[in-house]
C-alpha cells in the first residue's frame, strides 16, 4: 500500500480482548493503520493505554466526552459520526454474542453500536465465545442476519477454550482476521488505486497449485500447496485486461472467471503444458510448487504393508530453468521461492541461478504465510531491487506483485530517449 488505510478495531468484553493487541500489530505490518474503539466491557479485559501505546491514537471508550458535564454534560456525538465516515473498515475482535446481536437488531447504546449504524465502511466480525453460546439458536439466526447484509463473518475456529470446554467459538487465528479485512478492501478498492488496464494486450501464463507424483494407483508424493496464491494472480491479471492462460495442478479452487484453465497433475505434465503455451505468453508467472522428486518406477498395483520401505526417487525436470532458455526475447518471468530459512540469501541465488526478470521470496515456516493460508507476504527480487511484500491476503498481494510486473513492463516498452 502506497498509503497507510485507516481501520478502525473495535475490542468487545470477551476473554479474548487481550488476542486484539496481536490483531492491531499485525494491521500496522500489513500497512494499515488502525484506530481502537473499546466497550467498557472491554477495558475490565485489556487496559486502553496498552492500545494507545501500540496504535499511537486516542482510544475511544465513550459515547461520551472526558470532560463531559464540566462543560455542559456535551456529548461527542459528532466523533462518532467522524469515526464512522473516515475509516476504511470496522473490525470487531473479539465479537461478543452482546455485540453481535445489537448489530443484528440496529441497538445503538454506545460508541461502537452507534458507529456501526453510521457507517458505510465494510464491517468485519470475528467472533469469539462459548461453544454452546456459539451454537445457539438465536447467535446464529444473528450471525445469518448480519450476513445477509454484507458484514464480513471471519469464522471462529474450534479448539480449547477458555471455559475449559473443547469446540466451536475460539477466535479465528489472527492472521485470517488481518486476511479477511485485506480481502474486504481489496474488493472496494479502498486499499490501493485499481489498475483495470495497465496489462492489457499482454498475456499471462501463470502456473498454481502443487503437483502429485505417484507411487502407485492410490498413493502419491505432494505438498501442502493450496493453489490460492496463482489463482489470485490469475484472477487479478484477468481484471487488468490480461489475457490468462491458467496450468494448474490439483486444487479444489474454481477456476477464475475468463481465465483459460489448463488442468494437469504430474510436473511432467506440467512441463508440457507450460511449453507448449510458452510462444504465446508474454509474461510468466510460476506460482505453482512443483515436486523436485519423482519415483524412479511406479508400482503398477497398490503397495501393501509389510514393513519398512525404501522409495527410489529421481528428480523432475526443472521447468523454470527449462522455460527461461526456451523463451521468445521480451517475455517477462517471474519465479517463486517458498523457503524456510536465510530466505533473501536463498532467494537471490535462485533469482541469479534462474535466469528470471524477477522472484517472489516468502518464509513459509509460520502460520501467517504457510501453505494453505489466505494471507501471504514476501519480497519481490529482481537484480538490482528488494521490494517488501506486506502480509496482505492473497488477493491483495497479487496486486502488489502485479503493480511491481506492470511497471517493469512499461520501461521495457518505453522508447528510449536520444
Amino acid at each position: 500500500m502506497s498509503e497507510r488505510v485507516k481501520v478502525t478495531v473495535a475490542v468487545t468484553g470477551g476473554i479474548a480482548a487481550y488476542k486484539a493487541v496481536e490483531v492491531v500489530r499485525q494491521l500496522q505490518d500489513a500497512g494499515f493503520d488502525p484506530h481502537v474503539v473499546m466497550t467498557r466491557a472491554a477495558t475490565e479485559f485489556v487496559q486502553p493505554l496498552t492500545f494507545a501505546a501500540i496504535t499511537g491514537h486516542k482510544v475511544i471508550t465513550s459515547l461520551w466526552s472526558e470532560d463531559a458535564g464540566a462543560s455542559g454534560g456535551e456529548m461527542s456525538g459528532i466523533e462518532h459520526i467522524n469515526e464512522a465516515q473516515t475509516t476504511a473498515a470496522l473490525i470487531v475482535v473479539p465479537a461478543t454474542a452482546d455485540i453481535i446481536a445489537k448489530f443484528a437488531n440496529g441497538i445503538a447504546d454506545d460508541f461502537l453500536t452507534t458507529t456501526y449504524l453510521a457507517t458505510t465502511a465494510p464491517v468485519i466480525v470475528a467472533p469469539a465465545m462459548n461453544v454452546n453460546m456459539w451454537n445457539h439458536p438465536a447467535v446464529q439466526l444473528n450471525i445469518a442476519t448480519l450476513r445477509t447484509r454484507g458484514v464480513h463473518i471471519v469464522e471462529p475456529d474450534s479448539g480449547y477454550l477458555a471455559c475449559g470446554m473443547v469446540g466451536g467459538g475460539r477466535l479465528a487465528e489472527e492472521s485470517s482476521i488481518v486476511a479477511a479485512v485485506a480481502e474486504a478492501l481489496a474488493s472496494t478498492g479502498a486499499a490501493r488505486t485499481p489498475q483495470p488496464g495497465d496489462l492489457a494486450g499482454e498475456t499471462v501464463l501463470v502456473t498454481a497449485g502443487g503437483t502429485r507424483e505417484p507411487i502407485d494407483p492410490v498413493r502419491y508424493i505432494g505438498n501442502r500447496s493450496s493453489g490460492k496464491m496463482g489463482y489470485a494472480l490469475a484472477a487479478e491479471a484477468h481484471r487488468r485486461g490480461a489475457r490468462v492462460i491458467l496450468v494448474s495442478a490439483p486444487t479444489s479452487l474454481a477456476a477464475p472467471a475468463g481465465c483459460d484453465r489448463v488442468c494437469v497433475t504430474t510436473a511432467e505434465q506440467m512441463r508440457a503444458a507450460v511449453l507448449e503455451r510458452l510462444p504465446d505468453a508474454s509474461i510468466v508467472i510460476m506460482a505453482a510448487a512443483v515436486s523436485d522428486y519423482r519415483m524412479a518406477e511406479v508400482a503398477s498395483q497398490k503397495l501393501k504393508r509389510d514393513g519398512a520401505r525404501t522409495l527410489r526417487l529421481e528428480p523432475t525436470a526443472d521447468i523454470l530453468h527449462e522455460l527461461v532458455e526456451r523463451k521468445r526475447p521480451g517475455t517477462f518471468v517471474v519465479g517463486f521461492a517458498a523457503e524456510t530459512e536465510n530466505v533473501l540469501v536463498n532467494g537471490r541465488a535462485k533469482l541469479a541461478r534462474k535466469g528470471v526478470d524477477a522472484l517472489v521470496v516468502n518464509d513459509v515456516s509460520g502460520t501467517a504465510t504457510g501453505f494453505d493460508s489466505d494471507s501471504n507476504a514476501g519480497v519481490f527480487l529482481t537484480p538490482s531491487q528488494e521490494i517488501e511484500l506486506p502480509l496482505a491476503a492473497k488477493t491483495e498481494m497479487s496486486a502488489l506483485i502485479l503493480d511491481e510486473v506492470a511497471a517493469l513492463r512499461a520501461a521495457t516498452r518505453e522508447p528510449a530517449r536520444t
